[in-house]
């Protein structure tokens, strides 16, 4: 019989005891082995996929920065151009028009307007130039101004609008209608109201009273109308920057802004529609729209400059401007004082009667 305490038992009790210890540990080595292994893969599948999406933002931004067309020279040499407006405030000059700039035929601006973003980025204020106003074009003589844009595009279309303003223009952006139309298809169109039933003789297309859905070529149709209008070319004004506003809320909207596919849709359009000055980058639109992220339908100021009505020019129907009215609405702009100016002399648009 053994003793409990002889040396041969306690020799053996220490070896069980060394191989119940290293077995432990092996379990655990085991798992945590297990763990580091999942972790990587994890890791692994989370840089795929960010990279993934890297890649995709990428993409996105060089392609849709690849469907801007920039216009080169669209600004007049400096000698002579207004001074800057006051801070950050930018005056971006808009139009709409039937061609691109530099495609050949005629290319009259159709939509003319200064879009004021103030340095508080707080407001906008769409500033409509009746595309008949009867204006001083440099080395042209006096004609409408649509024709400076006719006559010498992007270039001689700011000089002209700058000349009569004093106003320096920061960009130009110039819309393509048919861009335009598939811009409304993708956001699926805007409402808006219309005060009484109106028909367009040109288009044989009749405006119903109420609210009116604005999509494709139908919203085209409606910005463009300009016979039949009570104002004329004045509510024409109307119509587009109403029509603008309703569209800035459908953008904004949470519809628009948690769909991928549609902002994806809606972006492609724009950048395809858009023709803009060479100093104009994707960054300076993301760095704009950011700026600009807390700007709603309220925030955003329709005007017409001042005018003293229509009158007839060697047989043509011309828009006369109101010099001295429009050297305080001009001042204003370049100032950045323009909701002062509002408060004090009025002249904002009401948008919510249109004809």
């Amino acid at each position: 019989m053994t003793d409990e305490t002889s040396p041969v038992l306690e020799n053996t009790r220490k070896d069980d005891s060394a191989d119940g210890e290293e077995a432990v540990p092996a379990k655990r080595l085991k798992k945590r082995r297990l763990l580091r292994r999942l972790l990587i893969v994890t890791g692994l599948i989370f840089a795929m996929v960010f990279a993934a999406g890297f890649a995709l933002v990428m993409e996105r931004q060089v392609t849709l920065n690849g469907n801007i067309e920039r216009i080169p020279g669209a600004f007049p040499e400096d000698a002579g151009r207004p001074a800057k407006t006051v801070g950050d405030a930018q005056n971006w000059l808009l139009i709409g028009s039937d061609k691109r700039p530099g495609e050949a035929g005629s290319q009259r601006a159709d939509t003319i307007m200064i879009v004021h973003v103030p340095a508080g980025r707080d407001r906008l204020t769409l500033i409509g130039i009746p595309r008949d106003s009867y204006v001083r074009i440099p080395g042209h003589g006096n004609n409408k101004i649509n024709a400076a844009y006719a006559f010498g595009g992007p270039q001689l279309l700011i000089k002209t609008v700058e000349s009569l303003t004093k106003v320096r223009i920061d960009h130009f952006a110039a819309l393509d209608f048919q861009g335009f139309v598939s811009m409304t298809e993708v956001i699926g169109g805007v409402d808006v109201y219309v005060s009484r039933k109106v028909y367009d003789p040109m288009n044989k297309i009749t405006w119903p009273q109420g609210q009116v859905h604005l999509e494709g070529e139908k919203a085209l149709l409606f910005v463009r109308q300009r016979y039949n209008l009570p104002g004329g070319d004045f509510d024409r004004i109307k119509r587009q920057q109403a029509f603008i506003g309703a569209m800035g809320h459908k953008i904004i909207s949470r519809e628009l802004l948690t769909d991928p596919f549609k902002l994806n849709g809606f972006l492609e359009a724009l950048t395809r529609a858009v023709s803009v000055d060479s100093g104009v980058t994707l960054s300076t639109l993301r760095d704009l729209a950011l700026e600009l992220r807390s700007i709603r339908p309220d925030n955003v100021d329709s005007a017409t400059i001042p005018t003293l009505g229509t009158a007839t020019v060697k047989g043509a129907s011309v828009v006369r401007l109101d010099k001295r009215a429009g050297a305080l609405f001009y001042e204003a702009i370049r100032n950045d004082s323009l909701e002062q100016y509002f408060e004090d002399s009025g002249g904002l648009n009401d948008l919510t009667i249109l004809p």
